[in-house]
């Protein structure tokens, strides 16, 4: 008990510092690399969809969460707004939170790898403009969305990093908006891709 103690002590601030850092870092590394993408082709690279569509309300939803989470971890690092969050203190331990970082961390590095393997290939939305190939190799042999998997941890990891009704309801939603968002941008691919897009989604699964 004593050393569970002693490791909260050190790890709560920890998290605390490390919850403001990480997401202001994502914030800015999503965004000047959509805009030096835009930069080098010359098209957008975010898809918000046509106005009021699902994919432009689930984008929409989404960037309000992100914008709420950002606001709250950097906050928290100057301001004790705990109380207002909701903390659950029965999760409120060094351990959970230490987990919640190790699984962003995880998060942000397989998003990055998938990113990367996805090349130009990548978009964010759907995308009927741009001709691509569809993906169907490497990590897409064995899961037809795994970024948004690798999302979803990092959701989870946010949860276990800052327990609270706060992070709860951003995780609920958060998932709900992906799953939702998977179902919209595979419609889309059978559109596009036709009789090989239907053959890929009978032999890999949406998930796992």
């Amino acid at each position: 008990m004593v050393f569970l103690d002693s490791f909260h002590t050190v790890a709560e601030p920890l998290v605390r510092y490390f919850l403001g850092i990480f997401f202001l870092m994502i914030g800015l590394q999503f965004t000047s690399r959509s805009l030096g993408l835009y930069a080098r082709m010359g098209y957008s690279f975010i898809n918000y969809g046509a106005r009021a569509s699902a994919g432009w309300w689930h984008r929409n939803i989404f960037n309000v969460f992100r914008g709420l989470i950002l606001a709250v971890v950097v906050a928290r690092i100057f301001v004790d707004i705990d109380p207002w969050l909701g903390v659950f203190d029965s999760l409120y331990y060094g351990p959970v939170l230490v987990t919640g970082m190790v699984f962003l961390m995880i998060s942000f590095s397989l998003v990055n790898y998938l990113q990367a393997f996805m090349h130009d290939q990548w978009r964010s939305g759907v995308d009927p403009k741009q001709d691509r190939q569809l993906l169907t190799d490497g990590p897409f042999s064995r899961s037809r969305n795994p970024v948004f998997i690798t999302v979803m941890l990092g959701q989870l990891g946010f949860f276990l990093a800052l327990p609270s009704v706060f992070s709860l309801v951003c995780l609920i939603a958060g998932v709900t908006v992906l799953v939702r968002q998977a179902r919209v941008e595979e419609r889309a691919l059978s559109e596009l891709f036709g009789d090989t897009y239907e053959a890929y989604r009978r032999r890999v699964p949406r998930w796992f």
